[in-house]
């Protein structure tokens, strides 16, 4: 299989006739006391308006690092922000907290993932809808409440009049989380990112909104980044999806080409623990083995390589460099693809040597690795 193997920011270049957003080879380091934590380390993508990118991953993959970096949320002091975010063709990484106010909100805005801390507890719901209008739309308060009202009608709110004279904790979940979309569609925004806009709401709640996100992107013509650790939550609603594992985009492809041609084993792993509805009842659900490795210390060659069910030799030694696959848009990390031969090798030497440890009854030290990822791989066959 032949691999054309890019540059770090090729993915991800620079193109600001068409991109609302390009964001090429960002870093976001923490210093600690136990070393430097690479949470989001070298990545690049693009984005234009009205089109919607999911960024999906386990927990402590960077997905939410990687919105606040972009954003410029960062705390004061310990972070290392490094590389370029283009917005409308201008680097603002470089800019100061007041340059970005005019920024955040009116250019740029986020939903966070738990609307009972990210709202005011002490603040009625219309004051902190109102606040952002009349600081960057200059409404006198009329008209900024009236605006308000209209806000939560079109999120959906009932009794949107009663509501706007209420605290935060007098609302539903569902509700609270609803606010906060009119909050950050308050000033018209070219960019949403929705950080994980459904944790701890309910099946039915979760897709009311996800369809009224998706609606008010539609009606707005906005571009939307949608966070999220759920690929059967991006599946139908994005564009393209990047796949995060470890700080870096380990995949990225239209959202239709990474679900039917996918590259990468961690993408693999994340579909095949989706729950499916055509298995039997009390049916295991499957699990990626192992946990994400430690951001401070990472493994030698690549970050999936302890958990992968392909891994090799190589895989402990070398890091994958970012490849292009066959299909244009279609970026993956890794030295043995998922449905190519190097790839099915890989796999039957490992259920191989699986099944010859299992005979033998015992385990050599060199092929440890290997072997507990070829056991998953061995109860999926």
């Amino acid at each position: 299989m032949s691999r054309k193997v890019i540059s770090g920011s090729a993915a991800g270049g620079v193109d600001t006739g068409k991109q609302l957003l390009s964001v090429v080879d960002l870093k976001t380091h923490f210093l600690t006391e136990r070393g430097t934590v690479l949470a989001v380390d070298g990545v690049s993508l693009n984005l234009e308006r009205g089109k919607t990118l999911g960024v999906v991953g386990e927990s402590g993959s960077g997905k939410t690092i990687l919105a606040r970096s972009i954003m410029g949320l960062l705390p004061k002091r310990n972070v290392v922000r490094e590389g370029h975010v283009y917005y409308e063709g201008t680097d603002i990484i470089g800019h100061s907290q007041n340059e970005m106010r005019s920024v955040w909100g009116s250019e740029m805005a986020m939903v966070f993932q738990d609307p009972m801390t990210s709202l005011n507890p002490v603040m009625k719901v219309g004051n902190q809808i109102t606040e952002s209008l009349v600081h960057h739309l200059s409404m006198d308060k009329s008209e900024a409440k009236a605006t308000a009202l209209a806000l939560l009608q079109s999120v959906g709110i009932p009794e949107p009049q009663q509501r706007l004279g209420e605290y935060p904790h007098q609302l539903s979940g569902g509700m609270r989380q609803r606010v906060t979309i009119a909050i950050a569609l308050a000033c018209g925004p070219k960019i949403l990112f929705a950080d994980e806009p459904t944790t701890a709401l309910d099946v039915t709640v979760q897709a009311q909104i996800l369809n009224l996100l998706g609606r008010q992107q539609s009606e707005r013509h906005m571009a939307m980044i949608l966070v999220t650790h759920d690929l059967g939550v991006v599946a139908g609603r994005t564009d393209d999806i990047a796949v995060m594992y470890a700080g870096k985009i380990v995949e990225q492809a239209p959202t239709n080409v990474l679900f039917s041609k996918m590259k990468m084993p961690y993408t693999e792993a994340l579909v095949s623990s989706i729950p499916k509805l055509d298995n039997p009842s009390h049916t295991v659900l499957e699990i990626i083995p192992g946990r994400p490795p430690d951001l401070v210390h990472p493994p030698k060659g690549c970050n999936f390589a302890p958990r992968c069910k392909y891994v090799q030799d190589k895989c402990l030694e070398e890091e994958p460099p970012l490849a292009q696959a066959e299909t244009p848009g279609h970026f993956y990390r890794c030295w043995f693809p998922v449905g190519t031969p190097e790839g099915r090798d890989a796999l039957g030497r490992n259920l191989a040597a699986a099944a010859a440890t299992s005979t033998l009854g015992s385990t050599p030290a060199s092929t440890t690795t290997t072997l507990t990822a070829a056991a998953a791989a061995t109860k999926e066959t």
